[in-house]
């Protein structure tokens, strides 16, 4: 039995695809919305809030192999300690069902944030880790913790493979996540800006971590990224292939301050998160590069798909997912 949670989210949904098109049996837990547009006696779903040891103590009972895909990702500071909670206690409590129930292997998805992403004329590696002058975000230290609470379990006896994606794309959910971005292009917002920043399919991210699950490794770290771009290029190969009018507004750091300020005082009256917080803004215009080559070294068999096949696939699959021309 394999255990996936986070099933209903971007990562988790492609994971259940690939693995139940290998004929495997799988649980998937979620926390309040389910996954849709699977019928597959293969399938099982539970409702399971990973906060909760007990309902995680029952759900593990029979699981062999876990993929922990569950996390919440915010960059608002109001959502600190929920972030704290899901992201850490949430991991922790896995990882004690796990070794509790004899899971024989686990692999989480973690994020190329905790390695410490703000790194000048430094490219990216798995020997990096979270520091205060490295990291902008409380997610990214978020996702450092929860990653220390992984280890612990290996200490302990559970075989773990830990994965750091880069910018994931893929066509989920585009009013949150990253699919999000390919709204934005396609109605044709007009800014971009200079920040460079590595991308990864989603169908890769999944196709990695069943090739880690199935291999002998154990109480690794491999980041996830297919190549990096500047947001600019990016935003014009999606809007391209969108038939939309590419963004040819430069935010520069003056403006992108005066925007996440702006961003801030809007979401106090509104109530909801704000589009741009200082984290973010500050993120967009760093120029990020990241390794990929001790992934590509563990895994010989593995090859990434080209950016411009992911573009069309996505753009394709949102397109007929919202009934767009």
């Amino acid at each position: 039995m394999i255990l996936v949670t986070g099933c209903s989210g971007l990562v988790g949904s492609e994971l259940i695809r690939q693995l139940l098109a290998e004929g495997n049996t799988i649980k998937a837990i979620h926390h309040s919305t389910p996954l849709f547009g699977f019928n597959n006696e293969n399938l099982i779903q539970e409702e399971c809030d990973i906060l909760d040891p007990s309902a995680l103590s029952d759900t593990m009972k029979g699981v062999t192999r876990l993929y922990h895909c569950a996390a919440m990702v915010s960059f608002s500071r109001k959502n600190v300690q929920q972030l704290y909670k899901v992201n850490i206690e949430g991991t922790a409590n896995i990882v004690n069902a796990a070794l509790e129930a004899g899971v024989k292997k686990m692999v989480h998805v973690s994020s190329v944030s905790a390695l410490g992403r703000i790194r000048h004329n430094q490219v990216i590696n798995e020997e990096m880790t979270w520091t205060e002058e490295s990291s902008n975000s409380v997610y990214g230290k978020s996702k450092y913790l929860a990653e220390i609470e992984v280890l612990r379990g290996t200490g302990e006896g559970l075989e773990a493979v830990i994965v750091n994606p880069s910018l994931i794309l893929g066509a989920g959910d585009w009013n949150k996540s990253s699919s999000a971005i390919f709204k934005s292009v396609y109605n044709e917002f007009p800014w971009y800006s200079d920040g460079v920043t590595g991308i990864v399919d989603v169908r890769d991210v999944a196709k990695a971590m069943i090739m880690l699950m199935n291999s002998e490794i154990s109480g690794e770290k491999y980041i996830i990224n297919s190549e990096n771009i500047s947001y600019g290029d990016l935003f014009t190969k999606i809007a391209n292939c969108f038939g939309k009018k590419p963004p040819h507004k430069k935010v520069t750091p003056f403006l992108a301050a005066i925007v996440w300020r702006f961003a801030g005082i809007k979401s106090v009256f509104t109530g909801s998160e704000p589009l741009v917080t200082k984290e973010t803004a500050k993120t967009a215009l760093a120029k990020v590069y990241f390794d990929n080559s001790k992934l590509v070294i563990a895994l010989p068999a593995f090859k990434y798909t080209p950016l411009e096949d992911t573009i069309k696939h996505t753009c394709a699959t949102l397109q007929q997912i919202n009934h767009l021309k």
